[in-house]
């Protein structure tokens, strides 16, 4: 028998980068009306971790579930055994190099997977008494890259038409839209939120930041593509979950939601920027900045995203907390502290026997 004395939330892809914060913040959280259940359905690929969650591995309001959301007898397993209140997605393939060179494995996991949960959600949400469906949220967690590229103004908003330009925001596009008829047709309460490009603890070293940081420590030339120049715009992961947390408790079935960091940097910005943190914190015999090294863009290289997130700040009163300055200290001094994590990560240690995972 489930206890319902505070809800439980299904998370699939909490194991990850942004899913794991997630995680980890919401057990963390003091006030009594903001604490849930928390079931951890993922798939452990290269990028998931069970390190990141060795701190919440035997607190009693959380279980993890090793498996995949295409799975569609273990979600309907999952769905019926622990009754969730909840489902927050944010199971995906997310690198975009990875899938400009395969992109099967990302219409697998962001658009089969997804229509996969979407399923076994909705035949469970319907058989809930109606005052439990009228409080059940699906959740999916997407990115601004579904919206294309931008000029050098404006900026991406709610109805800012789709025009993804890499698989992999092609497979994201194509699962909101499945979120988005699964509403309309059938009437199951979802919410969308689309994040510009996250930053901070717990993130796998192919990302532009702990990537820069890794390398730069190591001595290793740091890659930029092309000139430099793209434009991106930097949210600090724990407000990205606190977002998260804002919509879920206040959004409107049927909505989206873009949350942005307010902090468009390009690229070349970035990196001098962690160079000279480094700098500060890690003095070498020579400026960290001399390291870097221009490669070859890569195929269709978006040249600029902005969000707009006045809708998720007026409507549910949220707002990030970190400027990009004080976001990338604290993720480069968390990388220099933690260099063991990023060792587990990147030769495998963390899988299987080491963390009890058959």
């Amino acid at each position: 028998m489930t206890d319902k004395s505070k809800p439980t939330w299904l998370v699939t892809g909490g194991a990850g980068f942004i899913g794991a914060n997630y995680v980890l913040q919401t057990l963390a959280r003091e006030q009594a009306r903001e604490q849930a259940r928390v079931i951890n359905l993922d798939a452990l690929t290269y990028a998931g971790n069970l390190e990141t969650l060795g701190p919440v591995s035997d607190h009693p309001d959380y279980q993890f579930v090793h498996g995949d959301i295409g799975d569609a007898d273990l979600l309907t397993g999952l769905l019926e055994r622990h009754q969730p209140d909840a489902v927050v997605n944010f199971a995906a393939e997310s690198h975009v190099d990875r899938s400009i060179d395969g992109p099967a494995a990302f219409i697998q996991t962001n658009v089969v997977g997804t229509l996969s949960l979407l399923e076994a959600c909705m035949k469970y949400w319907k058989a809930l008494p109606e005052d439990r469906q009228r409080d059940f949220r699906f959740l999916h967690v997407s990115t601004d890259e579904v919206y294309g590229s931008l000029g050098d103004s404006g900026r991406f908003t709610e109805t800012t038409p789709y025009a993804p330009n890499s698989p992999y925001s092609a497979s994201k596009a194509a699962s909101d839209h499945l979120v988005r008829a699964f509403h309309h047709t059938y009437g199951l309460p979802v919410l969308t939120t689309n994040c510009s490009n996250n930053y901070g603890p717990y993130q796998f070293p192919e990302k532009l930041i702990p990537l820069m940081i890794h390398k730069a420590v190591a001595g290793e030339p740091l890659p930029v593509y092309g000139d430099g120049l793209n434009v991106r715009d930097w949210l600090y992961v724990t407000d990205h979950c606190d977002a998260i947390a804002a919509v879920l408790a206040g959004g409107q079935p049927g909505q989206v939601y873009n949350v942005g960091g307010d902090a468009e940097m390009t690229n070349i910005d970035v990196v001098t920027t962690i160079c000279d943190i480094l700098d500060e914190l890690k003095p070498g015999d020579r400026p960290y900045s001399e390291q870097i090294t221009y490669v070859k863009d890569r195929p269709g290289h978006d040249r600029r995203y902005a969000i707009d997130a006045s809708k998720l700040q007026s409507e549910l009163g949220w707002a990030p907390k970190h400027d990009f300055e004080s976001g990338i200290r604290k993720t480069v001094e968390w990388y220099l502290a933690n260099p063991e994590w990023v060792g587990h990560v990147l030769d495998g240690s963390y899988r299987g026997q080491r963390l009890g995972v058959a």
